[in-house]
């Protein structure tokens, strides 16, 4: 219960974060008919309705279907540009030349270990998240959702590399859009992709970019939505409402479902964060606070209730003190809660007796 509702505070992030981008692609197709904060309650709205009308059924088959207009529009969009810039080779070669393929930070330890802390949060702090099994408890049977996971996890790592070619390649045929990197609102930088292509590229190819992001992000709304709405809803209230109908259970998922997206809402519309920071926020409350009980009970036969709790607690209460007192010290915050979880899990499961299963 207590891990459900960290992971259910470290959706609203997350899910911020998908509104955000709906409403920054609204507010640029609409020519400045919408403001972006106007763009995000559309978008919320949008999700909402098909999230609560079709559950996890449309979100599979939205997904698909969004998937195959991502891949396609992307890599036409990608091929455009490309041409624009002069060709595939003097766009690596910009890259290359300005040190994006330095891969490993440049500095003293400080920098090594921001570097460390990001790719935890990122790689590590994203497994506890409720939407990897949902998507597995959804399989037909073990051989899918493992086959699924790992083409999936593939699939998704060689195809992010194009959405980034085409934003380096935008910069090299308009070197004028770095200077949102300038601006004193992070966001900003957020449009240089988007207003580059409503500005300089054919419709068709408009058609194409616009319609592969808007896949992309509805897909990942509608399952940060249906997430933490069966988390909080079965492992929170249920317990509590043993004697709850099926056809209760569905109604109270609803309301909790409205809920959790008007908090999303409220959460973007008052959020001065890039998307990016947005994610990377969500995933270190889970890096903190679920990911160290998940492995003890996994793979430590040692590991009992007591010490799951204590990592639980420890790491969640450090993170909090370590981002309120010291969010910028040597130690990234994550790595703190991190470090304490599993002080926790080994402390307090080795100072507990562990469970043992009553005989038949």
């Amino acid at each position: 219960m207590v891990t459900s509702l960290a992971i259910t505070a470290s959706y609203l992030g997350w899910t911020s974060a998908q509104l955000t981008a709906l409403g920054l692609v609204f507010a640029v197709l609409s020519g400045g008919g919408l403001s972006l904060n106007e763009g995000i309650a559309l978008g919320a709205a949008i999700v909402l309705g098909y999230t609560i009308w079709g559950g996890m059924w449309s979100v599979a088959w939205t997904d698909l279907f969004q998937t195959v207009i991502i891949i396609v529009g992307l890599w036409m969009v990608a091929m455009l540009v490309s041409d624009m810039a002069g060709g595939t080779g003097k766009v690596i070669a910009a890259a290359a030349e300005a040190g994006r393929f330095s891969f490993w930070p440049t500095g003293g330890s400080k920098e090594w270990l921001a570097f460390a802390a990001a790719w935890a949060t990122l790689a590590i702090g994203s497994i506890p998240q409720q939407d990897v099994f949902q998507r597995v408890t959804s399989a037909r049977n073990e051989s899918v959702a493992v086959k699924g996971t790992l083409i999936g996890g593939v699939a998704y790592f060689l195809f992010a590399f194009v959405p980034i070619f085409i934003a380096y390649a935008a910069l090299v045929v308009d070197p004028q859009l770095a200077q949102l990197f300038k601006s004193d609102d992070a966001r900003e930088i957020q449009f240089i992709l988007p207003n580059f292509v409503r500005d300089r590229v054919p419709v068709w190819a408009q058609v194409m970019f616009f319609g592969a992001l808007l896949s992309a992000i509805l897909s990942t709304a509608s399952g940060a939505l249906l997430a933490p709405t069966a988390l909080f809803t079965e492992n929170v209230l249920r317990p509590f409402y043993s004697d709850m109908s099926e056809r209760q259970f569905m109604l109270t998922l609803r309301v909790v479902l409205v809920c959790f997206t008007l908090a999303a809402l409220l959460f973007g519309l008052k959020s001065k964060s890039t998307m990016y920071e947005m994610v990377q926020n969500a995933y270190k409350v889970t890096l903190a606070g679920a990911f160290v009980p998940l492995v003890g009970g996994l793979f430590w036969k040692r590991a009992t209730a007591a010490g799951a709790m204590a990592s639980i607690l420890l790491g969640l209460s450090s993170w909090l003190l370590a981002e309120a007192f010291a969010p910028d010290g040597l130690w990234p915050t994550q790595f703190v809660g991190l470090a304490f979880a599993i002080l926790g899990m080994v402390v307090g499961s080795l100072a507990s007796k562990p469970a043992h299963p009553q005989p038949a």
